[in-house]
């Protein structure tokens, strides 16, 4: 089989979810091309020397530029901050490398534009690119697309969506990149605000046209961190200012005309990654909760109503999205296979010269609706988002 060099730039929290990825999918589904995890890249030598031992990279490098002039790296994973996708993910696919860049695209509209136009560019010469939404990738979510894509639920009216998570909702948990504008773009809104959007539009087939929003920063400034992992780090003594929001909520009209509420915050307490989708139309609903993610309910409304009531489909049978290659019926899947199903389906477009979804501009249309947000909030008015 075809070695597919894989080189990635980012060794933290995404960083080893993608490195479990790498190494998990081609020991459980049948891929074209055999990812080769050759090298791994971050700023510290010791640090990224560690992380590569623990996580199975062969190789490692300080510098991206160098990794990107690699004869055994095919494909360049982004795993940084958002103020670097634009330079990394542009220069590699100029370098004729195929790109997998973590989401969102880019910090800003113009940035995600960039990114875009290069990603045309190299795919006229067989480059592919592909932006990491992997709530996607989830079973239960792909069987809903799938649900709504059959008119399971006929004419979509109504769209609920909420992100919460609780981990910044101590005033006194110190500061990190994701709290800092420059690097991170915005804070809830970009971080999970973004796979929610992603996910609604996914799963609906539909985009969202405009928005009305408020945005809100409840701790405005916090301590220093002495150090940082993940999303954990430890308080230093000095103190600085929190630059992106902590909450986001706003309505939504999709072009269908459906309406939409979304909510993404990150101090909703005792709520560690909820992900609340409901989806209601003119013949039933689907309903879907991350802290359940196995689980997929669904509402028939043509059923008689001495029976009617949601379903509980358990989306773990062979026949539903991705399972197949795992575990019997009923044995559940978690956060990582997400990220392997997102390998499998990048590498096998790779391999059969087909188009991975969601692409750049798919990215960059999640972007504009982020861009919208905010402007909305600082105007108080409604915000159009082109087409």
């Amino acid at each position: 089989m075809t070695n597919l060099g894989i080189g990635l730039i980012g060794y933290a929290f995404m960083g080893a979810a993608h490195s479990q990825a790498w190494r998990s999918a081609p020991r459980f589904f049948d891929l074209p091309l055999d990812p080769a995890m050759n090298v791994l890249c971050g700023r510290n030598a010791e640090a990224v020397q560690a992380a590569a031992t623990k996580l199975g990279w062969k190789e490692t490098e300080t510098d991206w530029r160098k990794l990107l002039g690699r004869d055994d790296v095919q494909l360049v994973d982004v795993c940084t901050p958002g103020d670097s996708h634009a330079e990394i993910a542009i220069a590699a696919l100029e370098a004729g490398k195929h790109v997998l860049c973590e989401k969102p695209l880019a910090n800003t509209v113009e940035e995600a534009e960039a990114m875009t136009a290069a990603a045309e560019a190299a795919r006229a010469k067989g480059i592919r690119s592909m932006v990491g939404f992997t709530y996607r990738r989830v079973p239960a979510i792909a069987l809903a697309r799938q649900l709504v894509a059959e008119g399971k639920i006929g004419t979509i009216r109504h769209v609920r969506a909420q992100y919460l998570q609780d981990w910044i909702s101590d005033p006194e948990a110190p500061l990190s990149w994701r709290l800092d504008k420059s690097k991170a773009g915005s804070g809830a809104l970009g971080d999970i605000g973004a796979h929610i959007i992603d996910m609604t539009q996914y799963i609906t087939g539909d985009t969202i046209g405009e928005v009305s929003a408020r945005l809100e920063t409840f701790v405005k400034e916090r301590p220093v961190a002495a150090e940082h992992s993940g999303l954990a780090g430890t308080a230093g003594t000095e103190r600085g200012p929190v630059t992106v929001d902590d909450a986001a909520v706003f309505l939504a009209t999709f072009r269908s005309g459906a309406l939409g509420v979304f909510e993404a915050t990150r101090f909703a307490t005792g709520r560690k990654n909820a992900i609340r989708i409901e989806i209601n139309g003119s013949l039933g609903s689907l309903a879907f909760d991350f802290e359940d993610m196995n689980l997929l309910h669904y509402y028939d409304a043509t059923d008689d109503s001495r029976i009617a009531g949601f379903r509980r489909i358990l989306a773990t049978e062979p026949d539903h999205p991705y399972v197949a290659a795992w575990w019997p019926p009923g044995h559940l899947l978690g956060y990582e296979h997400g990220f392997t199903h997102q390998v499998v389906d990048l590498v096998t477009a790779i391999a059969e010269g087909t188009d991975p979804a969601p692409s750049f501009a798919d990215g960059l249309q999640v972007q504009r609706v982020l861009a919208a947000v905010e402007t909305s909030s600082t105007t108080r008015q409604w915000q159009e988002i082109a087409a």
